[in-house]
C-alpha cells in the first residue's frame, strides 16, 4: 500500500484512454491526486505552464511526437518523477537513451501488477526528489546566511577597527544574548553601518 503522508499529483500523457481509465481505477485517491489526463504532447506543456505535477506519466508513442524527448526535458527541467511506457519490441533501446538521465521506462503490453509497481517506483523517486529539494533549499538558507554574516564581520573590522575574531565573536554574542540569528545580527549591523 502507499503512504498516507504525501498525496502526489498526476499527470498521465496518452493517446489511449484506455491507460488513463487504468491509472484511475488502479491508484488510490489517498496518495495519487488528481489524476490529470491530456492527449498529447503539446497539451502537456501547456497544461505544465500552469500546474505543477509530481509525477508525469508518458505513454509513447503521442500524437504530436513520440515522447522520450520530452520525457528528457521533464527530467532536467522539473523535480517532477517521470514514467515513459513503450512498446516492448523498442524498450531496450528507449531506455537506454532515457535511462541515464532519470526516467523510468516500463515495458508495454502493461498489467496491473507491473503499472502498481511502476508507480510505487515513481512515488518513491519524487518523495526522494522532495527530501533532496528540502535540503538544497536548507543549505542554500544556510549559504546565504553565511555570506551575510561574513560581510557584517567586514563591516564590523572597517567600521570600528575590530578584528575578524572580534567581530566573529561580537555577532555570536549579539545573537545568543538577543535570541536572534547570526544572519538576523548581521542584517542589523549591515543596516546600522549603511553597508
Amino acid at each position: 500500500m502507499f503512504s498516507d503522508r504525501a498525496q502526489n499529483s498526476v499527470l498521465v500523457v496518452s493517446v489511449s484512454q484506455k491507460i488513463t481509465d487504468l491509472f484511475n481505477e488502479l491508484l488510490p485517491p489517498s496518495a495519487f491526486y488528481p489524476i490529470v489526463a491530456v492527449s498529447s504532447c503539446g497539451e502537456a506543456k501547456r497544461e505544465l505552464i500552469s500546474s505543477e505535477y509530481d509525477i508525469i506519466v508518458i505513454n509513447a508513442p503521442l500524437s504530436d511526437e513520440f515522447g522520450s524527448d520530452f520525457a528528457l526535458d521533464l527530467v532536467q527541467n522539473s523535480p517532477s518523477a517521470v514514467l515513459l511506457l513503450v512498446s516492448s519490441d523498442i524498450y531496450g533501446e528507449v531506455s537506454c537513451k532515457v535511462e541515464n538521465y532519470g526516467v523510468m521506462t516500463v515495458s508495454k503490453p502493461l498489467n496491473r501488477t507491473t503499472l502498481y509497481t511502476a508507480m510505487k517506483l515513481a512515488y518513491a523517486t519524487r518523495a526522494r526528489l522532495r527530501m533532496m529539494d528540502k535540503k538544497n533549499k536548507n543549505l542554500s538558507a544556510k549559504m546565504s546566511e553565511i555570506r551575510i554574516v561574513n560581510r557584517a564581520k567586514w563591516t564590523l573590522i572597517e567600521s570600528l577597527g575590530m578584528t575578524e575574531e572580534q567581530a566573529h565573536h561580537y555577532i555570536e554574542r549579539q545573537a545568543m544574548d538577543m535570541r536572534l540569528t547570526k544572519g538576523e545580527i548581521a542584517v542589523s549591523i549591515l543596516n546600522t553601518y549603511g553597508k
